[in-house]
């Protein structure tokens, strides 16, 4: 019984740990130690106490590895969700020069373009809004149906379903920049035809100053496209979590 709650608690503590928002940070906080053993606790319990078949250390290990693979699996639909819209807010950034000014992420201590924090910030507050933590604990819990413990199968589809993901998530993570970098592309198109009509212009310090404005007049006017592009990569989110509980179905 002690093999089998070490199995639940690999899985809990890597899908806890790899997720975006919930496992970021520095450092070991206590909460995560709190959430870890008390989700590991409630699934054991409805999982009816399993018993892990298996006496050898080295099958107990690989076991546990398994566990370790599954709950990353999980948490990969996550970060490829983040990974689209920090794209998606970067690029922006580019585009109107901002990715030259940086805040330090206060959960992963690293540096991080304002426009790209923004659109993550927003993202997350949707996330939060749509109780998406809570399809988090559901779709570990599904997996512990899906994909048992203590065996050593794992279904062959997952590498293509997370090619898959991390495609269609980057797409439905575009059209968040896409309205925005447009706009973006008509002024370097408008600052190109003014250096070759008008020399004596200071590009450099006139298009500065025209990306920025005209960057921040675009995200205010295209702030109400917004919801529905988040709307779209949320729902791409969860199908992605569905598809990836039918490939552990082996």
């Amino acid at each position: 019984m002690l093999e089998a709650f070490a199995l639940f608690l690999v899985r809990t503590s890597a899908l806890v740990l790899a997720s975006p928002l919930i496992g970021t940070g520095t450092t070991f906080s206590g909460y995560k130690i709190g959430l870890i053993g008390v989700l590991a606790c409630l699934l054991f319990s409805l999982a009816g106490f399993p018993v892990v078949p298996t006496s050898s250390v080295i099958e107990l290990g690989i076991l546990g590895l398994r566990e370790l693979l599954i709950g990353l699996i999980l948490a990969f639909s996550l970060h490829a969700a983040v990974l689209a819209v920090r794209v998606a807010g970067e690029l922006i950034g580019t585009e109107m020069v901002f990715n030259m000014a940086s805040v330090v992420d206060p959960g992963s201590g690293t540096s991080v373009p304002i426009i790209a924090h923004l659109y993550e910030l927003l993202f997350f507050l949707a996330f939060l809004a749509v109780d998406g933590h809570h399809w988090v604990i559901r779709a570990l819990v599904d997996s512990y149906e899906r994909a048992p413990i203590a065996r050593l199968s794992l279904s062959g589809a997952l590498p293509g379903v997370a090619v898959e993901q991390f495609s269609q998530m980057f797409a439905a993570g575009m059209t968040l920049a896409a309205p925005v970098l447009i706009l973006l592309m008509m002024i370097s198109l408008v600052l190109g035809l003014l250096t070759r009509a008008v020399p004596q212009i200071n590009v450099l310090e006139f298009g500065f100053s025209l990306r920025i404005s005209g960057g921040l007049v675009a995200m205010f006017i295209f702030a109400p496209m917004l919801a529905p592009a988040l709307d779209r990569l949320l729902q791409r989110l969860m199908a992605g979590l569905a598809e990836t509980l039918d490939a552990l179905v082996v």
